[in-house]
């Protein structure tokens, strides 16, 4: 049996130079680390007062399931780094980590919803999983990603360069 292609986005905009490699190497301790994308500087939803994110994606291998992976790993690693989860969803936080997407499957039940619904309309999520899986396909809706507006729209991206490659060394 093949291990499943699952991919975390990973965003920050609280000392994200510090948090993003910090989040990926405390990750490494729990999951198979297999590829890091390119990450990207981008402006922060909705909040022009906030400063700008730190966003890519990672793929990983595990044998946990999606709620525990979620719930028991990505969870305690924000917390870790000081994330403060509140009613605004578009609050400055230490670190952001979300899965993606889960191979081919689909799950929409409280708390959790693969694929995350994001990956469509942003391109600091779709252009980053593009990079990591160019033939990708969305398992709920069939359609490939590579055609979504959001994986074509990288012009308010901004290379954050050196990243890629530290976080590589650092795994």
């Amino acid at each position: 049996m093949t291990a499943p292609e699952i991919y975390i986005a990973v965003g920050s905009n609280i000392d994200p130079e510090e948090n993003v490699p910090a989040s990926v190497r405390l990750l490494a301790l729990s999951v198979d680390i297999v590829a890091v994308s390119t990450f990207y500087w981008t402006a922060p939803l909705d909040r022009p007062e906030q400063a700008r994110f730190l966003n890519g994606v990672v793929q990983i291998t595990t044998n946990l399931e999606p709620r525990p992976l979620k719930f028991d790993v990505l969870r305690p690693i924000e917390a870790r780094l000081g994330r403060v989860r509140g009613s605004d969803r578009h609050a400055a936080r230490t670190i952001d980590l979300d899965v993606a997407l889960w191979d081919d499957r689909v799950i929409d039940e409280e708390g959790l919803r693969i694929p995350d619904p994001d990956v469509r309309t942003r391109s600091f999520i779709a252009v980053p999983l593009l990079e990591l899986a160019p033939d990708l396909v969305l398992p709920d809706t069939g359609e490939r990603l590579a055609s979504l507006p959001a994986a074509t729209a990288s012009a308010r991206l901004v290379e954050a360069a050196g990243i890629k490659k530290l976080l590589e060394e650092r795994i």
